[in-house]
Order: structure tokens, then C-alpha cells, then sequence
């Protein structure tokens, strides 16, 4: 869904301006016609983006992450492995949530994470501290609401290649090996904001 390198998994879609490739997190944000197909390309995000979204997250031991849109786990598995944290993933594909599973039991950290087959839009990502994306523009500004009103005040929002719109403006940027990575942290006005 959200898993390129790590968790991205990508569908063609013909009719499609300039015939992009769309992660499939896109067609969950779209009206539900026929089941779509699971059987799409998988494009993984090459670690040292991975590592660097932990790292501008500042992902330690106390830390929950989430990684919405998980392909293969590689960013939840990173982050136990390396950092110590709790990881759950989230993927609309079943093969991807096995895969992720797997690279989990291999890499020693099982017992620290768990991974799930489920629409992004319908997880109750509350218990985080971080969330890791990799969607497109129109589903991150959809999935906007949904954090600001479920994360903590002070957790951390990492995407990689696409922003939140000008509605929420990074803090910070980076960007690896031509890929653009984005960092938010989640306030107080951003839940006000929903009130009003």
C-alpha cells in the first residue's frame, strides 16, 4: 500500500496521466467498483531512505511505531532492530503482511512488532508515537484529519516523497539519494484546528 522500497506496493494503472505508477494505499482512497487485483509490481524503498526516516524521527526504545502502507515490513523491522522500538505495519496486501512477517522472524525482532492486513483509513493509529507514510498527495491530505485527531500531542509524522499539502507545512525535509523525505510533529493547534 504505502511500501515502495520497504512497503510499497505499486500498481499501473493505463488510463493514468503520464502512466505513473500509483501506490496502492491510491486505491483505497478511491470508490470501491470491483475487488481489485493483489497480484501488482513491488518496488521496495532502498534502505538508506528507511534509515533516514527513522532518523530524522528520532525513533528510540520508548518509541511505537507505525508504518502505514508496510509492504515487506522493512521500516517497522528496521526500527526495532536498530532502535529498539515496538512496530505494527499495515498493508492491504495479504503476501506483503507474510513477507513482512518473515523478514521480521529473521531479522530477531518478532516478538517486538506485529503486522496486519488493513485499510489505513480504518486503523486506530492512537497508540503511536511514530507514523511512517509512503502515499500519494490526495491520500496523505485525506489521512491528514485522521492523524491530527489520533495521534499525541508530540508524535512524529515521517513521509516519504509526497508533504501533507499546504495545510501542513513540513518542518523539515530531507532528501536521499534523490528521494524527498518529510517531518511533522503533531500540536496542540492541530487538534483545535479539527474543532473549529
Amino acid at each position: 500500500m504505502t511500501s515502495l522500497p520497504r512497503r510499497h506496493t505499486l500498481t499501473r494503472l493505463g488510463a493514468t496521466a503520464a502512466g505513473l505508477l500509483l501506490p496502492q494505499a491510491y486505491l483505497l482512497a478511491q470508490p470501491a467498483a470491483a475487488p481489485q487485483s493483489l497480484d501488482v509490481p513491488y518496488v521496495p524503498t532502498p534502505q538508506e531512505v528507511v534509515e533516514r526516516m527513522l532518523q530524522m524521527a528520532k525513533v528510540g526504545k520508548k518509541d511505537v511505531l507505525f508504518d502505514l502502507g508496510c509492504g515487506d515490513g522493512r521500516i517497522v523491522v528496521t526500527a526495532a532492530k536498530e532502535h529498539g522500538a515496538r512496530g505494527t505495519g499495515i498493508d492491504l496486501d495479504p503476501q506483503r503482511i507474510r513477507e513482512a512477517r518473515k523478514n521480521a522472524e529473521q531479522a530477531g525482532v518478532g516478538h517486538q512488532v506485529s503486522f496486519k492486513v488493513a485499510d489505513l483509513f480504518e486503523t486506530d493509529v492512537s497508540a503511536a508515537s511514530v507514523v511512517t507514510l509512503y502515499l500519494l498527495p490526495n491520500v496523505n491530505t485525506r489521512l491528514r484529519p485522521q492523524l491530527w485527531k489520533q495521534l499525541k500531542v508530540g508524535s512524529r509524522v515521517v513521509s516519504h516523497a509526497f508533504d501533507m499539502g499546504p495545510e501542513w507545512p513540513p518542518e523539515q525535509t530531507d532528501t536521499v539519494e534523490g528521494r524527498a523525505i518529510y517531518y511533522w510533529t503533531i500540536k496542540a493547534a492541530h487538534k483545535r484546528a479539527l474543532q473549529s
